[in-house]
Order: structure tokens, then sequence, then C-alpha cells
């Protein structure tokens, strides 16, 4: 005997629906998230059905979603149990995320600016242990922060001679750190991707003013720097940022790699490259629900 059918089905979504994570009030230095979050979302509904959360809502609403897009959530470490019961939930239900919750830097801490200075990349060198500061050139002052760390939180300028016992003071505590020369550099330019394509690129000419940007045009060289990094990240699809510093000798040197909600500073771009960076989103996110 055939099995029953259900009474109704439901109707088929003329077009994708996303859950858009962001947390509209919190206070970053020199930006405003939820004006970059009220344009981009003004645009992208326009091709998706579209709801705006906060980050720690996320877990109980994705399901109701085709993908969970997260923009401008703020630092994890700000609601870190809610964000490892997203990922966990995510990962059990098969949920969509974009960024894809795969991404090997900023995504999953900063082990990976170790990794890239033990295999020889250009980045700032960086160690994680007292045992091997002898790998790290010899620097007035070193910067020690929290693996687990964004936007400055827990950030300490460290002199030479008090690096030992500060370093064992955190191994006490049991603090999960890295540790850098503090690099004197020229300027820090960002370069910003969706999925392995350039968009566009913004430095900072001052360097005590982190986020007073303007347009920076890259030269090839920059260019295949900034790519190498996007390509050893290996994301199928999402927006990166390529944060590099320009020393005093010409070298750029890896800060950081944002792939889980990178500030996009597009306040500071022309009209015409805020068009084609959400043209590029939107097939972006298309590509990633195919």
């Amino acid at each position: 005997m055939p099995s029953a059918m259900p009474s109704a089905m439901p109707s088929a979504r003329a077009r994708p629906s996303i859950l858009y994570v962001s947390n509209l009030a919190y206070p970053a230095k020199g930006r405003r998230y939820c004006d970059e979050d009220i344009y981009l979302t003004s645009h992208l509904r326009h091709h998706f059905d579209l709801a705006i959360c906060h980050p720690e809502d996320a877990t109980a609403l994705m399901a109701a979603h085709d993908t969970v897009v997260i923009r401008n959530s703020g630092p994890v470490i700000d609601y870190a149990p809610a964000y490892h019961r997203f990922r966990e939930q995510a990962k059990a239900t098969n949920q969509r995320v974009y960024n894809p919750l795969t991404g090997k830097g900023d995504m999953a801490g900063k082990q990976y600016l170790i990794d890239l200075t033990e295999a020889g990349f250009p980045v700032i060198p960086t160690i994680g242990t007292a045992d091997h500061l002898d790998r790290l050139p010899q620097a007035p002052e070193y910067v020690v922060k929290p693996k687990a760390g964004a936007d400055s939180h827990g950030l300490e300028f460290v002199s030479e001679k008090d690096l030992q016992s500060n370093l064992e003071n955190k191994a006490r505590d049991e603090a999960d750190v890295l540790v850098q020369p503090r690099i004197d550099f020229r300027y820090e330019v960002s370069f910003y991707f969706v999925d392995h394509d350039f968009q566009y690129a913004l430095n900072a000419p001052d360097p005590a003013k982190r986020w007073e940007l303007r347009s920076y045009l890259p030269s090839r060289e920059d260019l295949e720097f900034a790519q190498r990094f996007v390509d050893w990240n290996d994301l199928d699809h999402g927006i990166q940022r390529v944060d590099a510093c320009r020393t005093r000798q010409g070298d750029l040197l890896l800060v950081e790699l944002e792939d889980l909600n990178p500030y996009l500073s597009l306040d500071r771009t022309p009209d015409d490259t805020r068009t084609r960076f959400v043209g590029a989103m939107a097939a972006s996110v298309r590509r990633s629900l195919a």
C-alpha cells in the first residue's frame, strides 16, 4: 500500500535566503560596522531574501536559511561559547556558511602566523613559546598577543629586557600567545579578495592611524604577494583581506590574513569599486549555494 502523502508541500522559494550576521553595535576603533552592513544588506536584498541577526542568535536562526553570511560580527573572543556552538551546529547539520568554516587564517586563530614563519613565507617573524626566542630577529620591543585575539584585544608591547619574564608569566597562567618583533614599517596596506579574485587595495600612509585609508594601486609584485596567501588558504568561496606592512627596506610582510569577518572599509572606495564589489560578492554567494 503506498505511503500517505503530506497534505501540502511547501512552496519553493524563488530566491535563496541568507542569514546575515553582524554586530551592528560593536564599538570598533575608527570604523562604523553598522554603516558598512547597512550598505551591503541594502544592495544584497535585491539578490536574496535576507534577514540580519546578532552573532549570538545565529545558531537558533540559521536552519531557516539557505546560507549564513558572516560579516562584521566583531571579535569572536567577545562571544566565544556562542561561536563554538554555532560552528558545531553548522557542521552537524551541514549548514552552508559564507565564508566556509574551513579557513586557515584568523578564522582558526593566529597559529597560522607561526606555521607560515616556519614554512618561510614573507610574514612578520612569529613564535609561540619562549623556547624559540632565538628564532626572532633582535628588536628593542616585541609584540605579545593572544592567539585567539582580534582588533588588538590583549596586545602588549614588551621591551627586550622584560620579554623573557613576560613570557614565563604567560606560561604560568597557561596563556596561549604569540610573539613578534615590533616592526618599524613605512605603512600598512590591505588587499581585498572575493573568492580568489582581487577586488581593490587600500593603504594607511600614517602607521599611527591604521583606519585612515586611501586607495592604493598595487604593483604586480604586490598582487603576487597577496595572492600567495589567498591561494594558500584555499577557500572555495568567500571574502578575504590580506593585511601587510611595507618595511623600511621596501619589502611586504604579512600582518594578518582575515578570513572570517574582515572589515572592508567600503566607505573609503569609489562608487564604481563598491558597485563591483557587491556584484562580485552576490555572485560568489550564489556560486557557494550551487
